[in-house]
């Protein structure tokens, strides 16, 4: 069975963009680039927000307050482009313009189940926080992975991710440190019902 893959990047304190700041927060570094080009083949899933964020940088655009894409994330949209993608929407239209993108406008949950089960490789996630949200209530999520970036933006952060979320006990199976200062860490999830009586039974 494949296996699913939530994957964030996200502040310290959850949110997963900032008005006003940069991509990565303007601290990606030489250690964390290297490993983002070191991923190996995977099937992305998206919601259509992030298919229109993404496929705009695919298309040339810029975040706002950006004038050019570095040579490393040039890198990574072309790596984005080259990737296998499955979007989830009712409101994009057929034919999806970016290339390796196939629209799905059945239930998510029961098509990403579908796709666990038959198939091959790993899926993952990309933004997309409703989505992500929705497949882990549904106990579809095998691995969730956060890197943390060392800024905390309550005032101008977007996008919170957890809120919303159920209770969910984390079993941590990787962490690692980039660059000095940016913090992965990846546990397998258990969806709770109720908090347990001891946390760590």
């Amino acid at each position: 069975m494949r296996e699913l893959l939530v994957d964030f990047i996200t502040s310290l304190d959850g949110y997963a963009s900032g008005e006003g700041w940069p991509g990565f927060w303007g601290l990606e570094g030489p250690e964390y680039l290297a490993w983002l080009g070191e991923q190996p083949e995977v099937t992305y899933l998206m919601g259509a927000n992030t298919y229109r964020l993404m496929s705009g940088f695919a298309a040339g655009e810029t975040p706002p307050g950006t004038d050019e894409f570095t040579a490393d994330e040039e890198a990574s949209v072309d790596g984005l482009t080259q990737a296998s993608k499955v979007v989830f929407s009712a409101s994009l239209e057929e034919p999806l313009t970016w290339a390796n993108s196939t629209l799905v406008r059945d239930d998510a949950v029961d098509a990403v189940r579908a796709m666990k089960e038959d198939g091959a490789g790993l899926l993952s996630t990309i933004g997309s926080i409703s989505l992500s949200r929705s497949l882990l209530r549904a106990g579809l999520v095998d691995r969730f992975r956060v890197v943390m970036f060392p800024v905390i933006t309550g005032a101008t952060g977007a996008e919170r991710i957890y809120d919303g979320y159920p209770d969910v006990a984390l079993d941590m199976i990787d962490h690692r440190t980039f660059d000095g200062r940016i913090q992965l860490v990846e546990y397998r999830p258990r969806v709770l019902d109720r908090p347990p009586l001891d946390p760590t039974a």
